[in-house]
């Protein structure tokens, strides 16, 4: 099994664990050597953050299911945690759920002679993210996009710091 389908089918595992929690999985990510693989798996609320308490919940449960299948042929580590403020956006749901938030999105090949675009993202228009940088709206290819996250800036920090 190569290192996308192992990822993906880690997901696959990783998704109805999540469900039972009242949590989604964000991303799963394969980092590191092969003789000691780093398995990161980021989960979210739909509504809200996660916990520490759930992280450890959902890597002791979806350890046990790793183990089970044994799909690492040498030991692993296994991270569960939140995605954080600068959270990766993957999915359709992803750019149309943040719409209205400032985010950063990088392709894997020029655009109008750019690859980093940042401004606030205004959501998914057929196949592409829409994003307005300034006075203009960009319409950028999903099938182009290497990397997309939400932006932090220090305004949005302290505006959520202000209201707790």
């Amino acid at each position: 099994m190569n290192r996308k389908e192992l990822v993906q089918h880690v997901e696959e595992m990783a998704r109805p664990v999540a469900a039972r929690m009242g949590l989604e999985v964000v991303d799963v990510q394969l980092l590191g050597e092969i003789h000691r693989p780093l398995l990161r798996v980021l989960m979210d609320r739909p509504e809200g953050g996660i916990t520490v308490e759930e992280c450890a919940r959902v890597n002791e449960a979806l350890s046990r299911q790793l183990d089970l299948y044994d799909l690492f042929a040498t030991s692993y580590t296994l991270e569960v945690s939140s995605p954080g403020l600068d959270r990766p956006l993957r999915t359709d749901a992803d750019f149309r759920r943040f719409a209205g938030r400032r985010a950063e999105i990088t392709t894997y090949a020029p655009i109008d002679g750019q690859r980093r675009f940042r401004g606030m993202l205004l959501g998914v228009l057929g196949d592409a993210v829409v994003v307005q940088i300034d006075e203009r709206q960009v319409h950028v290819p999903k099938g182009e996009i290497a990397q997309a996250r939400l932006a932090v800036e220090m305004d949005d920090l302290r505006a959520d710091f202000g209201r707790k």
